[in-house]
């Protein structure tokens, strides 16, 4: 991860480059999806050039396009590429997990600059693909783990470098979902009755690279979340933003190895084959790294909670979604996007800590510094070399979830369990014929 995580050079973007019908210098900007996610991400982008939309929900496409009147209209982004090459500059891809990779790698290859949501992909594998493919083609990328950009993170790395806290060699980080906060619905078979696809929707496109099933609204909009072929669980879901403050900080991509161990509520094998648990705990272990300490890292999820500190305050919760950094000299607690809420506990040390002078570069916005690093500007702080070694991660801690009960060494550099063959199938998933990288 320590390559990984290595910073991208700049590319300078001649001018003529960008937007070529604009003469505002702007960028052509292509979305594969048009809902959902795609929202906040279009309106982030708004002060460019939105010339193609494509979703595979007919409804969708055309709700987007009352915004973005121009766009022209697409169901297969395939074709989109294909068809929109000389007239596109960036490609923004805000689809479900499962399809991040083949769209992304695509607009790679084409030379595009690429805005994907988190996680960068559905498996190891696949995130591994996007970020060397990233490098070699040479284009600018952000990941959408918005709170990256926030003036929050960017204190919280300060303080914890300072040694506000001490060293700290155990954290903890928790989520609500999927039973809280967004929920979404897990530990269920795979319904067998058959209702017809809706009009406007091409099913096929929808599922992409996963294997094939029938339609089901058990999995649209937002469900497929809970579903192995196609989401991530809460950890894939959340690890993006809760994780990020504390892979930041405590510089967790230069791990050679990790170790990471499961437990879950899982009980059915069919459940098991099919989706999530309702709650899991996930313990990672990571080695010293540079002049910091080995650090133990526990996940957990589905409204589970770590024990309290000795010393934080009776009356202090523990919000919804968040993370409490365990340091020899204090704690350090924050929510969930880009640490927010991040405070020293208890309140007494927060009061008596003298704050740090602002070393970190700060940001100019999640979508803005994307389109500024398309234009010849430095490198987007969430690019996909950093970017995608905090979604190996996580994504390592959902293999976990897949092979609970057992300990996994992970061998960073070659993307390989060493010493469980059997887990090693969940580092690459199944791709659907006709669908590759």
């Amino acid at each position: 991860m320590g390559t990984l995580a290595a910073s991208t050079a700049v590319t300078v973007v001649p001018a003529h480059v960008l937007g070529r019908d604009a003469p505002s210098n702007k960028l052509n900007i292509a979305a594969v999806a048009a809902a959902g996610r795609a929202r906040a991400n279009l309106k982030g982008t708004s002060s460019e050039n939105i010339v193609a939309l494509c979703d595979v929900d007919a409804k969708r496409l055309s709700d987007a396009r009352k915004t973005f009147p121009r766009a022209k209209p697409y169901k297969d982004f395939r074709i989109m590429l294909d068809e929109m090459d000389k007239a596109i500059d960036a490609v923004i891809v805000s689809t479900p997990d499962h399809t991040h990779s083949v769209a992304a790698i695509r607009a790679i290859k084409m030379g595009k600059h690429v805005y994907c949501e988190k996680p960068l992909a559905h498996s190891i594998y696949e995130v591994r693909q996007i970020t060397e493919a990233a490098r070699k083609h040479k284009v600018q990328t952000q990941m959408g783990n918005q709170g990256h950009s926030s003036e929050s993170i960017r204190m919280m790395c300060e303080w914890v470098r300072d040694g506000a806290i001490g060293e700290v060699r155990k954290v903890y980080a928790w989520s609500s979902r999927p039973s809280g906060g967004a929920a979404f619905a897990v530990n269920m078979k795979r319904p067998k009755d058959r209702p017809a696809v809706p009009e406007g929707l091409d099913w096929d496109l929808w599922l992409g690279p996963a294997p094939y099933r029938p339609y089901h609204p058990a999995y649209l909009p937002f469900k497929w979340r809970g579903w192995l072929d196609f989401g991530t669980g809460a950890l894939g879901d959340m690890g993006c933003h809760i994780l990020d403050p504390v892979f930041w900080a405590l510089k967790l991509g230069e791990a050679d190895t990790i170790e990471v161990e499961a437990t879950s509520t899982h009980f059915d094998p069919e459940i098991m084959a099919e989706t999530y648990p309702v709650a899991s705990i996930v313990r990672y272990k990571f080695p010293a790294r540079g002049n910091m300490p080995p650090v133990e890292l526990i996940w957990s999820d589905g409204r589970l909670r770590p024990p309290r500190p000795d010393d934080m305050e009776i009356n202090r919760k523990f919000g919804g979604e968040g993370a409490l950094l365990v340091g020899q000299d204090g704690n350090i607690m924050h929510g969930s996007h880009g640490a927010g809420g991040v405070r020293i506990v208890p309140e007494s040390k927060m009061r008596a800590y003298t704050l740090p002078e602002k070393t970190l570069p700060r940001s100019k916005g999640h979508h803005e510094d994307w389109i500024l690093a398309c234009k010849g500007g430095k490198p987007a702080s969430a690019n996909f070399d950093y970017g995608g070694p905090l979604t190996e991660m996580a994504l390592l801690g959902v293999l976990a979830i897949r092979n609970q009960n057992r300990k996994l060494i992970y061998d960073v550099k070659n993307m390989r369990i060493t010493n469980d063959d059997e887990a090693n199938k969940y580092v690459k998933g199944p791709f659907r014929d006709g669908w590759v990288l």
